[in-house]
Order: structure tokens, then sequence, then C-alpha cells
């Protein structure tokens, strides 16, 4: 088969989730096709997610090019995610990009995890310019483009709200993923307890309010289900807060949920609340798109390596710290 358009292979590979997508530039998106690595107790063993990548990354890539209807040799660019990141695991997903860069003689392009979050949101909800508030197992962020880079205006300044779900649900007994299921036993009670609400200036606090959810746990006073609720109505009031005044500074007009997180019902009516408070159009990213996938790796290499073209290869070592509002954003100007 022909293609009539430039296809690009898009590898995500910053934690659990080893995803291949593949789409054009123009945006049509051909397949996509993900590997998560579940933990059998306690949090991510990076070694352990390391070993699962390296044995299903290939079963990954063919079927993504099954599904796609295409044959490596169509591929015309490489793009990974290459920050931030767990580093054992950015490296299996630089080495396989490199990999198959030098096989096919064709470009790879490093790109940054969170400001992918915000790309592929842009694309999917067909917005221009929105605050984001990206939220994760591995982040939480409040930004919007300023100044030719994604800005961040609020951020946690200890364990993400991902994080700090999944670890209260495993304190209570439930598998990974714990977001859903907290989500679900959160809708069992209408009783609040008070909790730690920790927003200091436009940055939040996580690790406080888990603390405190894990004694009442431990106290046996209260029903898991109040905790839950409790649990989720201060982190997520504590999220609006800060997404609020981020709105009101930066006077968007558009608010964009993006992260595995965004899938929550109650988050994203906090959140469209206080859009419509501010006339601001509300868009949550479809759930397909929202978590760690490779089509929004795929869409901002293709960003980036349209404005830029192909890069030097050492402007594609990893850098598990790298910030989002380090970088330009040359495609928005």
């Amino acid at each position: 088969m022909k293609f009539n358009t430039k296809l690009v292979l898009g590898i995500e590979s910053t934690a659990h989730t080893w995803s291949v997508g593949i789409m054009d530039f123009n945006g049509k998106v051909m397949s996509v096709v993900n590997d998560t690595f579940i933990p059998d107790k306690g949090g991510l063993h990076p070694y352990l997610v390391k070993e699962q990548h390296l044995n299903n990354f290939k079963r990954v890539i063919r079927q993504a090019l099954r599904d796609a209807n295409c044959k490596m040799c169509d591929i015309d660019l490489i793009a990974f995610s290459k920050s931030p990141g767990l580093g054992p695991i950015l490296k299996i997903g630089a080495q396989v990009a490199r990999m198959l860069g030098q096989l096919l003689n064709i470009p790879i392009i490093g790109v940054n995890h969170c400001i992918a979050h915000i790309e592929i949101g842009r694309l999917m909800c067909n917005i221009e310019d929105p605050l984001t508030l990206y939220v994760s197992g591995g982040n939480t962020i409040v930004s919007a483009y300023e100044s030719n880079k994604y800005q961040i205006f609020g951020e946690t300044l200890d364990i993400s709200i991902g994080n700090m779900i999944d670890m209260f649900a495993r304190d209570i007994g439930l598998s990974h993923p714990g977001g859903p299921k907290i989500e679900k036993l959160a809708h069992q009670s209408k009783r609040y307890v008070q909790l730690p609400y920790v927003v200091k200036g436009m940055d939040l606090s996580f690790s406080g309010l888990y603390t405190a959810a894990k004694k009442l746990i431990d106290s046996k006073t209260y029903e898991i289900s109040d905790v839950a609720y409790s649990l989720q109505e201060t982190a997520f009031a504590m999220l609006t807060e800060v997404t609020e005044r981020a709105l009101a500074h930066t006077e968007k007009d558009e608010v964009l949920l993006t992260g595995g997180v965004a899938a929550n019902k109650r988050l994203q009516e906090m959140i469209a609340y206080i859009s419509k408070e501010h006339n601001a159009k509300f868009e949550v990213v479809p759930l397909k798109y929202a978590g760690d996938n490779g089509i929004m790796i795929a869409w901002t290499g293709i960003l980036r390596y349209i404005s830029e073209g192909r890069p030097n290869l050492l402007n594609t070592m990893i850098d598990p710290k790298e910030r989002m509002d380090t970088l330009t954003i040359p495609w928005r100007k």
C-alpha cells in the first residue's frame, strides 16, 4: 500500500505504559496499541516495568503496524518520549527509537511527555489556546501557553494527585489502578470528614492529605467510603481552586482537562463549573488519549519536526527531570 502522506510512529515509555501509535502528518490516527504494567502489589518497580517493556516492545510495534495496515518501511519519522519520567524506562524507548531510526535511515525526535498531553488535547478537542489542568500518576500541573512556552502556573510540591489516590487505594486493599475504584467508593458516601487542605500560593501539597486519610482508615473510626469521599472532595477542591485562579490570571477562554485522572467524573464536574463561571469553553481529552499513549508522542513529534527539522542526535538524549516550561514551542508562534 502506498500512502499519500508521511507517517510517524510514536513511542511512549515514561512509566507503566509502553505504547506505540501510528498517525499521518495530517493528524489522522492509524493505530494505537498499549501494554501496561500492573503490579501485583505496591507501586511501580522500575526494574519490573523495564523487564515487561523489553519483553513486549516488539509485539506492540508489530500489532500497531498491523492495525495501521502498513509496514515498517512506510514509516517516515520516529518520535519517542524523552522526558520527564523514570530513567531506566525512558532509556528503553530511546534505544528502540534509535535502533529503528538507524535501520530505516529516518529521523528520530524526542518529545516532552507533558507537552504531548496538551498537544493531543488541542488536536482531539479542536481547541486553540487552553489553560490546561494535567493530572496523572506522575504529574499535577496547571499550565498555559505564554511567551513562546508552556508556562507552569501551579503544580504539586510533593506527590502527584494520581499517585496519592493510588497509594490510598493500596492502603485499603484495592488493586491498581486505584482511581476508578476510589471514585466508585466515593459515590457511596456524602459524609465529609475534615482533612488537610493544602494550597500554597498557586502550588499544592498532597502528602499531608494522604497521611491524614491513612490515619483515619487505621483508626477504624470511619467508614472507608466516607474517607474516600472526603479525600476525593478535598483533593479536587484544591485542584479547582488553583485552576480557577490561573484562569482568572491568564484570561484564557478555553480550559482543557487531561491525564489519567481526567477520567474522574467528579473532577470534570468541578472544573466544568468554574469554566462556566469564567465563560470559558471546557473540554476533556477522550479517555483513549488522555492517559499515556503513543499517539500523543507521535503528534507532538510531528509538530516539532515540521517546525525545526531533523534534530541532532545529541538533542534526543533522555532527561528524566526536564520541565515543560524550559522548552520553546515554535509551532505556536
